[in-house]
């Protein structure tokens, strides 16, 4: 670039042309980078990372079951039985609450403690999905910035993409995949939005319900569903000035739970208070899980809950499955109706009956 301040009638001023700026990006490696294409791994490459616990595979795996894809859900379901066998040796935990419970940080300091005791563990944090852009934050990784840097410890946050109760689709799977990987012990967080949290019961061995000073008295807490299945509740943020109203908590909602039919496990659910910001009561939640699971398994009502939940799976994947074929067979006939039902040219009722007509007619002739 020229500077007109070199001339002649600017003696004594100059300035220097500077030097060419090169370009940001290494042609070489661009070049490199164009011709780089993912690889694409076989069925039997995923399942040998999984069990050697290659954290890569895993998340890959796991992003295939995910996917909406035809042929990834193939590939996926294929992964899944090859590595059943290595599958229902961790402890399985669900974990949920109100929004601002403390979840995340409680779940922080609950898995530096257990990986602080030799374990390996799993989060698999589920996040709200907007109903808007359909978009999810993902951000459970930034609040659990030291059990995320911890090598025991593996992070998988999934959108909840709907599902009943904040519980992703296929969390069970990747549960699987977890387990066959090689982690002992399995902690799911749910959304936290109310009583349709039930839903994460229906995967888990042991139900843990987070609450925080405040939330309401004992009939407030008869009225909210969620506690009839938890297997234990702690009052978190037991700290500071808000101890003496977290113990109340505590025998508010031990009391409410007596006027509870017993659980059908046999085990009393305990109320705790704990203080995952200081990490105070944490070691004596583990104890009572390790109880809990200690006396399910000599009634053996630890199995068979277990086997009762594949059986409940099994139904809720033929359900998405026909929800799935009925709504891509249909695309036209639901616009049509569509239509119709908003200019008021038939029911509501009627329509979903002759669609529903429409398709199992296609599918007989299928």
């Amino acid at each position: 670039m020229e500077h007109p301040e070199n001339e002649a009638c600017y003696e004594g001023l100059a300035v220097n042309k500077g030097i060419e700026q090169p370009d940001p990006v290494n042609p070489a490696i661009a070049e490199r980078l164009k011709h780089l294409r993912k690889k694409t791994l076989t069925a039997d490459e995923y399942v040998a990372g999984i069990l050697r616990g290659d954290i890569n595979i895993l998340s890959q795996a796991i992003t295939l079951v995910e996917s909406a894809r035809i042929d990834h859900q193939a590939m996926a379901q294929e992964v899944i039985n090859r590595c059943l066998p290595n599958t229902g040796k961790s402890v399985r935990i669900g974990i949920t609450g109100v929004p601002g419970a403390g979840k995340s940080t409680f779940i922080e300091a609950f898995g530096k403690f257990l990986t602080g005791q030799g374990h390996k563990i799993a989060v698999l944090a589920i996040d709200p999905s907007s109903e808007r852009s359909k978009g999810s934050i993902l951000g459970d990784k930034t609040r659990m910035e030291e059990l995320a840097c911890d090598p025991h410890a593996y992070i998988r946050p999934s959108p909840s993409a709907g599902s009943l109760g904040g519980v992703a689709r296929k969390t069970r799977e990747a549960m699987l995949l977890c387990e066959a990987a090689g982690f002992d012990i399995t902690l799911i967080e749910t959304v936290g939005v109310g009583q349709s949290e039930t839903a994460v019961h229906s995967m888990v061995d042991f139900f843990l319900l987070v609450q925080i000073a405040g939330a309401g008295d004992e009939l407030q807490g008869i009225k909210r569903g969620i506690m009839e299945m938890a297997d234990s509740i702690i009052i978190n943020k037991a700290d500071g000035n808000n101890i003496t109203r977290a113990e109340l908590a505590k025998v508010q909602l031990q009391n409410a739970l007596h006027l509870f039919p017993p659980h059908e496990s046999g085990v009393e659910p305990k109320v705790m208070t704990c203080s995952a910001y200081e990490k105070t009561g944490i070691k004596e939640i583990w104890e009572n899980i390790l109880h809990y699971c200690s006396e399910t398994q000599q009634s053996k009502y630890f199995d068979i809950r277990r086997s009762e939940q594949a059986k409940y799976w099994m139904y809720e994947t033929i359900d998405e499955q026909l929800r799935n074929r009925f709504y891509q067979s249909q695309k036209e006939q639901i616009k049509e109706a569509e239509e119709k039902v908003q200019h008021n040219e038939e029911s509501s009722f009627a329509a979903a009956f002759r669609l529903l007509d429409n398709y199992f007619k296609e599918d007989t002739k299928l």
